[in-house]
């Protein structure tokens, strides 16, 4: 094809949905621990965007803010995750189901069963700067939290990651 580059940046609401959705759909899977309430994070967050498009000031901005919507969401479902908890007997806790740990090597199922045993903030920053590959001042945008304390948090995060990865080798 001929012509001008096409823009990076994409224009529509659809165009996100199909360039974003399973991206952010990785991302909330690896916050909440459960595809299907990912999915529902996911679609919610898009939903959201649908309702305020017209205030966006670009294109641009609707990723952050898909972004900020689903990490948002994904901590309204922990919290409700543990207030039903407190009411319910507990179910075998961070369980992952047979089909997404089937879909990961033995390693990676590791790292993933140590991070579910971090505290949801420092979970939070290791995911979006290793798996989403975010900058700081991204990080810091998306959790409502300073660079400062994304740097700390993160910095605290990978102590603990590697203490837990350390005792399961042992």
């Amino acid at each position: 094809m001929s012509g001008p580059a096409a823009p990076q940046t994409p224009l529509t609401l659809e165009d996100l949905y199909r360039q974003h959705r399973m991206r952010m759909v990785r991302l909330a899977i690896l916050l909440v621990d459960d595809i299907s309430t990912a999915e529902d994070v996911v679609q919610e967050a898009f939903t959201g965007l649908h309702r305020n498009w017209s205030g966006l000031r670009d294109a641009a901005a609707a990723v952050g803010y898909l972004r900020t919507a689903v990490v948002n969401g994904s901590r309204s479902v922990l919290r409700r995750r543990k207030t039903a908890r407190e009411y319910v007997p507990p179910h075998s806790p961070n369980a992952r189901s047979a089909e997404s740990l089937a879909m990961l090597t033995a390693e990676h199922q590791t790292v993933v069963r140590a991070l579910a045993q971090l505290p949801p903030r420092q979970r939070e920053v290791l995911v979006l700067r290793y798996y989403g590959n975010l900058s700081e001042a991204e990080i810091a945008e998306a959790t409502g939290i300073s660079k400062g304390t994304v740097k700390s948090t993160a910095s605290r995060a990978l102590d603990a990651l590697q203490a837990i990865l350390r005792q399961g080798q042992g």
